[in-house]
């Protein structure tokens, strides 16, 4: 509506104020909604798009699992290598001890 009309007013912003309060919201309620769909329609401020915006959110996630599961790995390599070196040395001794 703001972008089929704007021609109408002297600025966007002019737009934008006009058509809030017919809409039910505030002019800057109204203005992030209009450059949220500029960037999802390829113009704009270069921000993300509202797609690439959702699969930021599905790496980061998919990332803190990754790093949660090498962390649990690394913590489970520590505890084998520890259990090892401890079995490992009781039966050295064992064995001497014979």
């Amino acid at each position: 509506m703001v972008l089929e009309s704007q021609d109408e007013y002297d600025s966007q912003w002019a737009a934008i104020c006009s058509i809030a309060p017919k809409i039910g919201c505030t002019p800057e309620t109204l203005r992030v909604w209009v450059r949220q769909h500029e960037r999802d329609t390829g113009g704009g401020d270069g921000g993300l798009t509202s797609a690439e915006r959702q699969r930021l959110k599905e790496l980061e996630r998919e990332n803190r699992e990754l790093r949660r599961s090498n962390d649990i790995l690394r913590r489970l390599r520590l505890f084998a290598k520890a259990e090892f070196d401890a079995s490992g040395k009781n039966d050295a001794t064992a064995g001497k001890a014979a």
